[in-house]
């Protein structure tokens, strides 16, 4: 009998139950201990809190639709004037509204939201260019420009450190940069939002979306009106249509100015053919800060400022001083005097920053640097407002320039001023006009005077000349006088302490020429623009006064065919120049002889 065994059987070899494995067990492994992350718990809160609270769901959902749309609309119909601002400006019907509620209804989700989303960005960029036009009209009489206006906002920034302090400064400009973030996510969910109750409402929207389109027709259609503001509105895209012209037409006046600063009918004289009737003057150009026309006419000002001009007036006669004055239109409004400064001196329209720039690269004859090329003269600067490097002083044709820094002054500022008017002028006296050329040479002098510069407070105040010392005597009289707030929140003040610091720089000149000027003195004097809206009113002109002052007859005799007005205060109806003009006027009038230049 066989004893193999197949496989399988009891014969088997088996691996004993009881024998424990000796292969080693893998050691546990480390998990550490999962927290749920914080948008997941606040998913899961916000889910349980709705299914608990479905009537507070339901009124918070709506209200926050109905603040977006609201949101929407606003930013919508918003003008770029404040003086457009009112409550009907917003009941109005905005195009936009209408045509991008009937392509958002089209739109699958996915492109809808991101359309959306890109159209709330748009919407607050705009909203932004339209708040800067706000400002900008106000301040300076123009609109925002997106090519230019962007190096004006560290000038903004000086100016509120000047007047308000570094830390308000500060948080100022924090607040505003914030509140412009806000308003870009705010109109992008506000408009993500809409667009979804659109699609979630097909049939409800789009009879909604027809219904308005009829209406807006039929209000533009028929000129219906709501306290004189148009019902049908497409102030947007009006709006951007405007900034898109603005662009255009920056680009191409850069290109057609540079054409035009190449042409000078002075460019090529001679200096010994350039003022010859002014050879052995002492001739002094003086920009006043703020000095327009609405000094000398607006009811809350004109008061004090023309009976100071009329007071000073008859003081230097006395003195054997006669003056003639007129009107020039300045190339800028409410600020940036470096724009009436160098119009005035170049004889070109400068009535932006790229024009700026321009001329200052350029060899176009300044009327500062006329006197130079004579050879018989010096020109010197005094220039309390420059407190940095200052590379125009090459353009101007200027041998040396004393800044705020170089004047020697210890005491205190006046808000953005530097140093008050009257300190200013006796260091030109001490340090320039006192001082003759050592060449035997003739003078001419640039100043420009800062006292009037906004916000006009606090105001110095005239104090004895001969205790002016370094400037410590104001100590008391800047203590003594408002904080810039009150001019800033209040624009009867600001009228008034306006015309006060015009009365005061006119009163500080006109002492400083009657007490040191001589036979051979001559002064011309004039405003940079006019103040801001805040002063002036929405619709001033953009005039302001210039006066010619002189001992010697002959002198204003050269100007006798200008037909201005005898004395400090020009007439309503004296003639009114563009400020371009005046440098071919007075080179023409002092015996210049024209030899045209052409690049």
């Amino acid at each position: 009998m066989s004893t193999r065994q197949e496989p399988g059987t009891a014969g088997e070899t088996e691996a004993p139950e009881n024998i424990p494995d000796e292969t080693p067990a893998p050691a546990p492994r480390f998990r550490p201990r999962s927290f749920p992350r914080p948008w997941a718990v606040a998913a899961t809160w916000t889910r349980r809190w709705r299914a608990a609270h479905p009537t507070a769901v339901q009124v918070l959902s709506g209200t926050l639709t109905v603040l977006a749309a609201a949101l929407v609309v606003v930013a919508l119909v918003m003008p770029n004037s404040m003086v457009r601002l009112g409550p009907s400006t917003f009941l109005r019907i905005p195009a936009e509204a209408v045509i991008g509620a009937a392509v958002m209804i089209a739109l699958p989700r996915r492109p809808r939201i991101v359309l959306a989303a890109l159209c709330g960005v748009a919407l607050a960029a705009m909203t932004v260019l339209n708040l800067l036009d706000m400002g900008f009209n106000q301040y300076l009489g123009r609109g925002f420009n997106v090519v230019l206006d962007w190096s004006l906002f560290a000038d903004a920034e000086s100016y509120l450190e000047d007047s308000v302090g570094r830390t308000q400064t500060l948080a100022l400009v924090a607040g505003v940069i914030t509140v412009v973030l806000l308003l870009f996510v705010l109109l992008a969910l506000s408009m993500v939002r809409l667009s979804n109750l659109l699609a979630r409402h097909t049939a409800l929207a789009t009879r909604g979306t027809l219904v308005a389109g009829v209406v807006w027709i039929t209000c533009s259609s028929l000129g219906l009106q709501l306290s004189g503001v148009p019902l049908a509105a497409d102030t947007t895209a009006a709006a951007l249509k405007d900034q898109a012209h603005r662009i255009s037409n920056t680009l191409k006046d850069e290109a057609e100015f540079q054409k035009v600063a190449r042409v000078d009918a002075f460019g090529n004289t001679p200096g010994s053919q350039l003022v010859p009737d002014l050879r052995g003057k002492d001739v002094v150009f003086t920009f006043i800060e703020s000095y327009g026309r609405s000094a000398v006419e607006d009811p809350i000002m004109a008061p004090g400022v023309d009976a100071t001009l009329d007071a000073r007036t008859k003081a230097l006669a006395k003195a054997g001083f006669h003056a003639k004055s007129g009107w020039l239109t300045s190339a800028t409004y409410g600020g940036s005097s470096w724009l009436g400064h160098s119009t005035t001196m170049s004889g070109l329209w400068i009535s932006n920053q790229q024009r700026y720039r321009t001329v200052m690269a350029s060899d176009h004859l300044s009327l500062t640097d006329a006197f130079k090329k004579t050879g018989a003269f010096d020109a010197v600067g005094v220039m309390p407002g420059v407190q940095k490097a200052w590379p125009e002083q090459k353009w101007y044709g200027l041998d040396k320039v004393y800044n705020a820094f170089q004047l020697g002054y210890q005491g205190p500022k006046f808000s953005w001023s530097t140093m008050p008017d009257q300190y200013t002028l006796q260091q030109f006296q001490d340090r320039v006009h006192s001082k003759k050329p050592t060449d035997g040479k003739s003078r001419m002098s640039f100043l420009i005077l800062t006292s009037s510069h906004t916000p006009w407070a606090p105001i110095p105040k005239m104090v004895p000349w001969n205790q002016l010392g370094d400037g410590s005597v104001f100590n008391g009289i800047e203590k003594a006088g408002h904080p810039s707030s009150y001019t800033l929140t209040d624009d009867t003040h600001s009228r008034a302490e306006y015309g006060k610091s015009v009365q005061y720089t006119v009163t500080a000149l006109t002492e400083w020429l009657e007490r040191y000027g001589n036979d051979n003195t001559v002064l011309v004097f004039l405003g940079d623009h006019q103040p801001n809206a805040h002063v002036s009113g929405n619709h001033a002109s953009r005039d302001v006064p210039i006066s010619v002052v002189a001992k010697d007859p002959k002198v204003l005799d050269r100007i006798a065919n200008w037909n201005w007005t005898e004395g400090l205060r020009p007439a309503h109806n004296a003639p009114v120049w563009q400020m371009s003009a005046f440098r071919d006027r007075f080179l023409a009038a002092f015996g210049s002889t024209p030899h045209p230049k052409k690049n």
